[in-house]
């Protein structure tokens, strides 16, 4: 591959590194990471006892008799710590920990839309320059020939049609140049709300790359293996989603057992505050407790269909994101083709259609044609023109799609 111009490549590395350190919606998805994490950290910390500084005191009849007597402790206390027997806590623990590498493989999904997202609209913009660029020239050309054809209406020479019909087309190119103007207004607002900030001076001021100075990927090697788009990270997400979901069963299964627990404390214990600390006031208690379910108005059963359904819906949603990543690759791989072959033809259609311009021009000037032909040949110029710049923007987006689509790329050669 040919050395492709370094500072259009810099330029959007420029803007890329911009926009993973200030877009809102990545932000978003980076702390979404961050809370299912610590919501994983939560359940894994289930599957130990807290252990808690107690101190009691109490006022009461002694059950002897009857007198008013204090009761005063201090110690560590373990309060209702759960014996995970049947797996119940360990199944929330696994489902926790599959919805946070879910978030973070979201997280890169995000991060990948988002550069995709930067690239395909620097290169519109990039489009856009070159837009204008065409339809100035045009607009030049057709006062020119505006300012020509008024000389030979006044002169006798042609006639009000033919003055009518250049005024028609210049004012024309001049609603084009307009239209051009307000695209590029918003496409760069769409690059500022990527961004998540202005764009930075002198990225896009002045010499400005052309499309054809845009980075091309390289092209996608035969035989690639479907095992490719495992990559994706929306696949991954999708798994993970999947593996949640089953783990989710697990905790809806353990329901329907007992679940054990265990409340205990150790410390001093005395009925007068003042001998808390004196030898012979240690003591402990111990108390498991046994809870099994026997009538919940079916709400263990429905929290098990609930999982299964859950189940269910992440393997339809897994198999839908599988589809999903054929089919844009499948579209890509397709539109690379096909985009070639337009990007030939067009470029072809635009230098026939410069030629017409010309010897048009040259026909007219020495009254063989009438300046209807001229005019038509000016529109079909511009028309080409136009369809060039728009057929390249649609081959290089469709290429940033295939590399998205493939899951960021492939083993390969380097751009």
């Amino acid at each position: 591959m040919a050395a492709l111009p370094a500072w259009p490549l810099l330029r959007l590395k420029q803007l890329i590194g911009t926009a993973l350190a200030n877009n809102r919606d990545l932000r978003v998805a980076m702390l979404n990471v961050e809370q299912t994490r610590a919501a994983f950290q939560i359940r894994r910390a289930d599957q130990y006892p807290t252990v808690n500084a107690a101190a009691n005191a109490s006022r009461g009849p002694g059950a002897a008799n009857g007198n008013l007597t204090n009761s005063f402790s201090v110690g560590l206390a373990v309060t209702a710590w759960e014996i995970d027997f049947f797996g119940r806590i360990a199944s929330l623990k696994e489902t926790a920990l599959a919805q946070y590498l879910a978030s973070d493989e979201g997280r890169k999904a995000a991060q990948m839309s988002l550069v995709s997202s930067v690239t395909n609209t620097w290169l519109g913009i990039l489009a856009d320059e070159e837009l204008l660029a065409i339809t100035r020239q045009a607009l030049g050309t057709r006062e020119e020939s505006l300012k020509l054809t008024r000389m030979r209406f006044d002169n006798g020479v042609s006639s009000g049609l033919d003055f009518q019909q250049a005024t028609s087309l210049t004012e024309s190119a001049r609603s084009t140049l307009a239209q051009a103007q307000r695209q590029r207004a918003l496409d760069e607002n769409a690059l500022v709300l990527l961004l998540g900030q202005p764009v930075p001076e002198g990225v896009l001021a002045g010499g400005a790359a052309r499309l054809s100075d845009a980075v091309s990927l390289p092209d996608v090697p035969a035989g690639l293996p479907s095992e490719l788009l495992i990559k994706r990270p929306d696949i991954r997400q999708a798994e993970q989603s999947l593996i949640a979901a089953n783990a989710n069963i697990g905790a809806a299964r353990a329901a329907f057992f007992p679940r054990i627990a265990l409340t205990a404390q150790a410390g001093t214990a005395s009925n007068q505050l003042s001998g808390l600390f004196k030898s012979g006031a240690w003591g402990f208690s111990i108390a498991p407790s046994l809870l099994l379910p026997i009538f919940d108005a079916g709400r263990n059963q429905a929290g098990l269909e609930s999982a299964n359904a859950s189940r269910s819906i992440a393997v339809a949603q897994y198999e839908k994101s599988i589809q999903t990543a054929f089919r844009e690759v499948a579209d890509g791989l397709a539109g690379r083709e096909a985009l070639v072959e337009q990007m030939r033809a067009q470029r072809a259609q635009a230098a026939a259609e410069a030629q017409r311009f010309k010897l048009s021009d040259l026909r007219y000037r020495n009254g063989i044609a009438s300046y209807l032909d001229i005019l038509d040949a000016q529109r079909a110029l511009f028309a080409a023109q136009q369809a060039v710049v728009q057929v390249r923007l649609a081959q290089l987006q469709n290429q940033v799609l295939l590399y998205k689509a493939l899951g960021g790329g492939w083993t390969g050669p380097p751009l």
